[in-house]
């Protein structure tokens, strides 16, 4: 697993780059976000290649726990990926949601992903 800084302005972004999963369960997003925090990172940026298919079917509640624990930490969250091969009603409008909401964002390149997370909320 790499990390790579990015600043934009104020905020510290990291974005992790691996050849391999790094979030399986739910514990494995908590220490990645204890990780980043702790390094100093206010967002995160993962890719989707790197998170379990689990993640993306709602029912196993991966992403509900996952992303609870941003929200507790205030850490925002960016990943980048295609999520139009996840055709159900349910994860769709929980994709619609969370990009409204700002605190997760799911997004289709890093560009986007630095410009939606350096914006202050």
């Amino acid at each position: 697993m790499n990390i790579i800084s990015h600043t934009m302005g104020e905020v510290q972004i990291g974005e992790v780059t691996s050849d391999k999963l790094i979030i399986e369960t739910a514990e494995d997003g908590l220490d990645l976000l204890g990780n980043l925090y702790y390094q100093g990172f206010d967002s995160i940026i993962i890719h989707e290649e790197n998170i379990t298919p689990s993640f993306f079917d709602l029912k196993t509640g991966i992403a509900g726990e996952i992303l609870q624990k941003f929200s507790n930490y205030r850490i925002r969250l960016a990943i980048i990926g295609n999520f139009e091969k996840y055709p159900g009603k349910s994860i769709q409008d929980f994709i619609t949601e969370s990009n409204r909401s700002g605190r997760v964002n799911f997004v289709s390149s890093v560009s986007e992903a630095l410009e939606r997370l350096s914006r202050r909320h």
